[in-house]
């Protein structure tokens, strides 16, 4: 790694987490029957062992996608991934690693160039994300790791995988509503959503021209490892998602939906645009 990098954060706090221990389990399982709509398509989706990225990898099997699962850390939810997009008839590969590290992504996107021969899509999901009160209390390496998993990875990964996107080719990012309404906790977080958000217009205008699309979801409260793991104070996991209008978090399986649009032929005159499923927050923009 770089000099200037910070080593994943997860002996701070339990992040990134395990789908395996939470109560209840979230709900990833696709809602209805696949039509086709990625037959044969490659996608590499960050973050796929849990949450979001598990059922992003779900629907997009089911459509008809072989699926390269990137994560850190979480052997076993990564596996339970793979089974689960193996279930579909699809095929998949671990690629564990740190999207934080700029020496990760070319061997990791080598690595599906190498068991898939094409990639078609990429979903860059994995986040992360620490509360604090006070922004006096974000500490030098928290800030910078903050802005490597969530939007240094970024440009690391779509800069590996550009020489092997051709046209009709997407990208999809995950930025948040905090980028839109703000979080009094989750300073740094926020911030780099808003990066996210800024990076996904730029690209788009960047990548047009190749007939490659570049969109994003921003998904509000949804029930993931994220939060309970340590990304949220443990006192307010009991009213998490209960202040949006809809009165509870969403499911990763109500949030998929939006990444499957956004890759498959449906979209084909959208890029440069942000999705919003998020209970009912109205963010205007």
């Amino acid at each position: 790694m770089a000099k200037t990098d910070v080593e994943p954060m997860i002996h701070e706090d339990a992040l990134p987490g395990e789908e395996g221990k939470l109560d209840p389990k979230p709900d990833w399982q696709p809602r209805y029957a696949g039509s086709a709509r990625l037959k044969d398509k490659v996608a590499i989706i960050t973050g796929a062992d849990s949450g979001i990225g598990r059922a992003v990898a779900a629907l997009y099997a089911r459509e008809g996608a072989d699926i390269a699962i990137f994560y850190l850390c979480e052997h076993e939810d990564a596996e339970n991934t793979k089974k689960i997009v193996e279930a579909e008839g699809r095929r998949a590969i671990l690629v564990p690693g740190d999207l934080g590290n700029p020496d990760f992504a070319p061997k990791a996107v080598q690595k599906v160039i190498d068991t898939f021969g094409r990639l078609d899509i990429v979903v860059n999901n994995a986040g992360e994300q620490h509360p604090d009160e006070d922004i006096r209390d974000i500490t030098d390496d928290q800030l910078r790791r903050t802005f490597q998993s969530n939007i240094f990875s970024m440009f690391y990964l779509v800069q590996a995988a550009r020489p092997h996107l051709n046209k009709g080719a997407a990208i999809i990012n995950c930025t948040s509503v905090t980028m839109y309404k703000g979080s009094e906790k989750l300073l740094d977080y926020s911030a780099t959503k808003g990066a996210i958000t800024a990076f996904t217009r730029s690209l788009s205008a960047n990548l047009v021209g190749d007939g490659i699309r570049v969109n994003a979801v921003a998904p509000g409260p949804i029930w993931t490892p994220l939060n309970p793991f340590g990304g949220k104070p443990a006192k307010e996991i009991p009213d998490f998602g209960k202040d949006t209008p809809m009165g509870r978090p969403g499911q990763p399986n109500e949030v998929a939906p939006a990444f499957l649009f956004l890759a498959c032929e449906d979209a084909s005159y959208m890029t440069g645009q942000v999705l919003h499923p998020n209970g009912g927050i109205i963010v205007n923009g």
